[in-house]
């Protein structure tokens, strides 16, 4: 085998791995297969795991937020791959590049291809906060804003965090 065909199935080896995620035991059903897929990639693409973190994704009347928080407040490391995972992730919408959530969820969440189209209308702001941190997502675009709600909502469903899938307007104090 040349070192060119080597080098070919060592990299289809690795992609592989990434993807084929077998399913648990006791969750034969697809929904619950699709789920830990979502699970292992992100554990892998995100450099934290699911299961010591908590993720929140939260609509919001100009936009949104991706919050990551350590389930255990002591877990420095989680929190320190949280912040540069959420860095990173700010880096890269505000550059219309999806392509990390494109591959943790295995296709594209809805919502992606109008937020790279009016990225421009977009802002992503990463700040760090107890446990953990946060991206907040706002726009000024009628067409954006649906297209980031889409997004967040797919985000809720995939990862299955519970989190409301309207916007929920404050309560006055």
């Amino acid at each position: 085998m040349s070192r060119n065909s080597a080098a070919l199935v060592a990299a289809l080896a690795l992609c592989a791995s990434f993807v084929a995620t077998p399913a648990p035991a006791g969750e034969p059903d697809s929904t619950n297969h699709h789920h830990h897929g979502v699970n292992v990639r992100g554990d892998r693409a995100m450099g934290f795991s699911h299961a010591a973190t908590t993720h929140h994704f939260i609509l919001r009347a100009d936009g949104g937020v991706i919050q990551v928080t350590a389930n255990d407040e002591a877990d420095t490391a989680s929190q320190s791959m949280i912040h540069a995972h959420l860095a990173h992730i700010t880096q890269r919408f505000s550059e219309g590049d999806f392509n990390l959530p494109m591959f943790i969820h295995g296709k594209v969440p809805p919502g992606v291809a109008a937020m790279k189209q009016l990225k421009n209308q977009i802002s992503y702001h990463f700040e760090p906060i107890e446990s953990g941190g946060r991206v907040t997502i706002r726009t000024r675009n009628a067409r954006a804003l649906v297209a980031i709600h889409d997004f967040l909502r797919f985000q809720i469903q995939d990862h299955k965090t519970g989190d409301p899938l309207e916007v929920l307007v404050p309560q006055p104090e």
